[in-house]
């Protein structure tokens, strides 16, 4: 079986070249740098060609709504003259539920116009019921793979929705125990087959959150006269925060400041049998926020569309607790019942729109479909089933995979700041180590990282003679 498997990722490049229908070889500038914008645009669709596939889709347009009742609990305990109007995209009124339908519905026009039979996507969440429902749309063969249990063949009832909602647009769902067989299987499967990686990571499907962010700017301007001051996103893999920046910065929003927010799941490894079921979240945690940011190229395909740290201007941490809580208050105050993953930037956004000023705007912009197992009681019941502790109090006393502590009063939901300087260290360190030993970076290699951690080349120059000496 290792031997099948050594054989298989020995072939990689082979296999996702012809999966995928591009050469990414020709981005290449050196062993750190990749012509990035020329990959990005490398599929030939402009923003303009995109919304138009995505309506021919039954994808976008979706509500942008005013949280008038959350705005107004939020100024209750804010300092005079603080607390942000808060606004949220509905973007669980897409096809399958949530903005991966945006990223799905390009990846699907891609194929059919290619003429695949069908496409192949590994994951656990939202992507592959969009990437099954856009699959029945457009007549074409779909297969998911998933990572869905543990050992003990338990799964968590998010991941068993994601399972059922799959199977019930037609896909054929291929389920796997935790551990590194998820992409090599992948890979065997894309062999077999020649169907279309559906990957999260391609330039095409990133492309297609872009219309988000585009429509965002567009709709704050005519409802407030201005794009938002502030954008969160909910950060796990990465594409949505790129996305979803791209689309405002196409808008002219440059001012906008994107705020990516994570499920603080530190402690817990995602690669580990006896972690996996002792997290609540599947997605939007720093176990996937935190590496793909520090190294975005971990990805399937050669160089990852998906860069967040591009794009990210804050990176805010919650715990599992206060999602919860606000899952409810959405639900209570707002009569918007909706999945965990967008409650995990709402989360953050009431814990920044606490901090801002009245006439700041913060648009939560993501909300994602629940269903009888993505609801967060049957989260908690889980959680209760696998031995982690479940209480109000304070949630700064939640400790991953042992305790889950909802807040009391929502003056207790404080996001912290997780630290850029750490993650932009980690991401130059990250670059240097795959170049190779004693590689010494160009003038634009340095550009290169520089753009894509967000910084300049001086900052970039002081972190590689910092790492030498260490």
């Amino acid at each position: 079986m290792a031997g099948k498997t050594e054989a298989i990722l020995a072939r990689k490049g082979e296999i996702m070249k012809r999966a995928l229908g591009m050469d990414y070889a020709q981005f290449e500038r050196s062993p750190i740098a990749f012509d990035y914008e020329a990959m990005m645009a490398a599929h030939g669709y402009s923003l303009e060609d995109i919304i138009r596939i995505q309506l021919a889709a039954g994808v976008g347009k979706t509500p942008l709504l005013e949280l008038r009742n959350l705005t107004d609990l939020i100024r209750s305990y804010a300092e005079p003259g603080h607390g942000a109007r808060l606004f949220v995209k509905d973007e669980a009124a897409n096809m399958a539920g949530s903005f991966k339908d945006r990223r799905a519905s390009i990846s699907i026009h891609v194929a059919k116009e290619k003429g695949y039979a069908g496409v192949i996507a590994a994951t656990s969440g939202n992507y592959g019921a969009a990437v099954s429902s856009q699959a029945a749309r457009a007549s074409l063969n779909c297969i998911i793979v998933q990572e869905a249990f543990d050992s003990r063949h338990v799964g968590q009832p998010e991941i068993i929705e994601k399972s059922r909602i799959c199977e019930a647009f037609g896909a054929e769902v291929v389920q796997l125990t935790v551990g590194p067989e998820l992409f090599s299987h992948m890979l065997e499967l894309l062999d077999q087959t020649g169907y279309l990686a559906a990957s999260l990571y391609s330039a095409f499907g990133i492309s297609g959150i872009e219309s988000l962010g585009w429509e965002l700017a567009e709709e704050m301007t005519a409802l407030t006269g201005a794009p938002p001051t502030h954008v969160v996103v909910t950060h796990a893999g990465g594409g949505n925060t790129t996305g979803t920046a791209r689309g405002l910065r196409r808008a002219g929003a440059t001012s906008t400041q994107v705020v990516s927010a994570s499920v603080d799941l530190s402690g817990l490894h995602m690669a580990s049998d006896t972690d996996f079921n002792r997290k609540s979240f599947t997605t939007g945690h720093t176990g996937f926020g935190v590496p793909f940011a520090t190294w975005p190229d971990r990805a399937d395909v050669p160089r990852n569309a998906a860069r967040a740290l591009r794009y990210m201007d804050r990176y805010l941490t919650v715990t599992q607790g206060e999602v919860f809580y606000v899952t409810e208050a959405m639900a209570k105050l707002e009569g918007l019942e909706r999945g965990p993953s967008g409650n995990t930037a709402m989360a953050a956004a009431m814990s920044l729109a606490r901090d801002l000023p009245r006439d700041a705007t913060v648009v939560v912009q993501e909300t994602e479909y629940t269903g009888a197992g993505k609801h967060h009681w049957a989260q908690l019941n889980f959680a209760r089933a696998n031995g982690v502790e479940v209480r109000a109090g304070d949630p700064t006393e939640s400790v991953p995979g042992t305790s889950i502590v909802i807040p009391e009063r929502p003056e207790q939901i404080r996001a912290k700041d997780f630290d850029m300087g750490k993650l932009r260290r980690s991401y130059v360190r990250n670059a240097l180590a795959h170049a190779g030993e004693g590689y010494t970076p160009t003038s634009e290699d340095i550009e290169f990282l520089a753009a894509d951690i967000h910084s300049d080349a001086e900052s970039v120059e002081a972190i590689i003679a910092a790492l030498k000496e260490a």
